[in-house]
């Protein structure tokens, strides 16, 4: 009865996914700094690759660890092989247009990950509102004060730059960098736009699963990469708690629910069980219509009971499964 009692405690403190209660808003910059802040430049590191073409990306990183495909077109080339150097840069048409950056060795000036945010507020002007105009259309995102706490973006010539930033430590976590276009086309924000929408391809089935398996993939290097900076151990991927996950994104996105109680295959320890998966210890997080896993990932590290689950010491293997923007991680610890 112990593992039941372990589950139940950590089953408690489960709920859905909405954000923990804002930080407090970010200091203000004195009124007379505000115009005297500079937008920063980048003339080497992984901004400046932006726009640049893949055998640029390939000279500075060399071959990638593998290739993902994405659901807005592009191709994401992952560099995996090294936690302090991970990144993922996004190939479309053969050139350089978004990147996310999880190491702490990458080379993205004027940013690291690990910054401080007040350092960002005091040193660089930070975009409260932003307009794109492309050829076929005026594009403009607002912020709310939450995104400009926790999601703040800097422009850098003309790269755009997405900070995701821990709430809990005040530092950033990631970094993902875009072009006009690719930024108007992720929508990561309120908008409201004259003229056409760009958005990518409808996927076939085929490359949806494809996708899908690439999200799960992406979720899973970054949970170890983020319970590395915490000093934890990583995780071991479990192919069957991976199938678990993926039926729970799929039944929820399936049958319009939003929940770790089915009311088809029950509770986690019912879907588990269903799989043979004896486990002493487990927990479940879910999430959907994000941008991508990582910005799932970033999410989850930001609401505080979603945060215990994936920093738990206690947790040695994690299966993650992800149907269309349905995304859930099954930990466990076997019996």
């Amino acid at each position: 009865m112990k593992w039941f009692f372990l589950f139940l405690f950590f089953l408690i403190g489960l709920y859905y996914f909405v954000p923990s209660p804002p930080p407090p808003s970010p200091p203000e910059q004195p009124e007379t700094n505000r115009y005297m802040l500079k937008e920063p430049k980048a003339t080497a590191g992984i901004v400046a690759l932006i726009g640049q073409s893949a055998q640029e990306a390939k000279k500075l990183f060399g071959a990638p660890d593998r290739i993902d495909p994405s659901a807005y077109g592009y191709d994401w080339w992952v560099y995996s092989r090294r936690p302090e150097s991970y990144v993922q840069i996004g190939i479309l048409r053969g050139r350089v247009v978004t990147a996310l950056v999880g190491g702490e060795k990458v080379n993205v000036e004027p940013f690291a990950v690990g910054q401080r945010l007040q350092t960002i507020f005091q040193t660089m002007p930070v975009l409260s509102n932003i307009e794109i105009k492309l050829g076929n259309g005026t594009y403009r995102f607002e912020l709310s004060e939450q995104d400009y706490s926790s999601r703040p973006v800097v422009k850098v010539g003309s790269v755009y730059a997405q900070l995701y930033v821990d709430r809990f430590t005040g530092e950033v976590a990631a970094i993902r960098l875009m072009d006009a276009e690719t930024f108007v086309k992720l929508r990561p924000y309120e908008l409201v736009y004259r003229g056409s929408l760009p958005a990518a391809a409808p996927l076939s089935e085929e490359k949806r699963q494809a996708v899908d398996a690439a999200n799960a993939k992406q979720i899973f290097d970054w949970t170890n990469l983020i319970r590395r900076r915490h000093g934890l151990s990583s995780l071991m991927w479990d192919d069957k708690a991976a199938a678990a996950a993926e039926k729970h994104s799929r039944d929820m996105h399936d049958h319009r629910f939003f929940s770790h109680e089915s009311p088809q295959y029950g509770d986690l320890s019912k879907r588990l069980g269903a799989l043979h998966i004896p486990f002493q210890l487990a927990g479940e997080n879910i999430a959907a219509h994000q941008v991508d896993g990582v910005e799932a990932t970033i999410g989850w590290l930001n609401s505080q009971n979603h945060r215990k689950i994936m920093l738990n010491e206690e947790f040695t293997r994690l299966g993650v499964g992800v149907y269309a923007d349905y995304y859930t991680q099954n930990f466990f610890t076997p019996l």
